[in-house]
């Protein structure tokens, strides 16, 4: 029987204060159920998560700010750290786990699972932003796959439009070809991510 996370419970000390905190965050708000003055949940689900966060009143006896380390896995660490700065996120600049602890910067490729920024909410509960691109043997699922395939795409999506835009500039026309230029570099990108892709046998002839 699949058991899936659903929901993590984030003590917090004022609900509204919070409540701006997360949607300055990017976090989606999903529900603010109010049933009494005692009792209030407000539901947030971060970008592309499954699982969502609750803040609130008479939902927990945890004290506030309790919740330290929590993780939040993206796909480029410093594009994360970016959004966060642009956010009004206070938050540390980038760095990873080294033989002797933590050391300033992103870690050395391949860096999966190694390279973090930490912030904190109002309360102090605190974030661990991971950077994971590619997961290790039977950590990944369905759901997980298409996240991160999703992820990829757009980067490469990115990266190939910046690509082709100077492509242009070169030849100084539009190219009439861009479908044959998106689809290799798309496809090299994958390949280099260690996505394989498998072709159909030709047909008989």
């Amino acid at each position: 029987m699949d058991m899936k996370l659903e929901v993590v419970v984030v003590p917090v000390s004022d609900v509204d204060r919070s409540k701006n905190f997360y949607e300055k965050l990017g976090f989606r708000q999903d529900i603010d159920l109010k049933v009494n003055e005692n009792f209030r949940v407000v539901q947030f689900t971060p970008p592309g998560s499954y699982a969502s966060i609750h803040i609130g009143k008479g939902i927990t006896s945890a004290a506030p700010g309790s919740l330290q380390n929590a993780y939040l896995i993206v796909n480029d660490i410093e594009e994360a750290h970016a959004d966060l700065v642009r956010r009004g996120v206070s938050v540390s600049d980038v760095f990873h786990r080294g033989p002797k602890g933590p050391e300033p910067g992103r870690a050395p490729e391949p860096g999966d699972y190694s390279s973090f920024v930490t912030f904190t909410d109002p309360d102090g509960n605190s974030w661990l932003v991971q950077e994971i691109k590619k997961r290790l043997p039977g950590r990944a699922n369905s759901e997980l796959l298409q996240s991160e395939v999703t992820g990829l795409m757009l980067e490469t999506l990115k990266s190939t439009a910046a690509a082709h835009g100077e492509h242009e500039k070169q030849i100084g026309k539009p190219d009439p070809e861009w479908p044959v230029w998106y689809a290799e570099h798309m496809a090299q990108t994958l390949a280099d991510a260690g996505f394989h892709i498998i072709r159909p046998p030709a047909p008989a002839k």
